[in-house]
């Protein structure tokens, strides 16, 4: 049975995590940060619909009184 050769294994993954490491650093120095970021004040929007102009009353069978 032959012997694995593992001489090479040290430099494989030296490089290998080496790599890696560039690799990430390039990915995170893409992503640009905000310096300050400032909070936002939401303005409620109102939304005119039909119904909110005039009264209306729903009558419900179950609300029908029993005669």
């Amino acid at each position: 049975m032959p012997q694995l050769d593992t001489s090479t294994w040290f430099t494989i993954i030296t490089s290998m995590l080496l790599s890696l490491f560039i690799l990430m650093q390039l990915k995170f120095t893409k992503h640009g940060s905000f310096s300050q970021p400032q909070p936002t004040t939401m303005k409620k929007q109102k939304h005119m619909t039909p119904w909110e102009t005039k009264w209306t009353k729903t009558y419900l069978p179950h609300s029908l009184h029993l005669q």
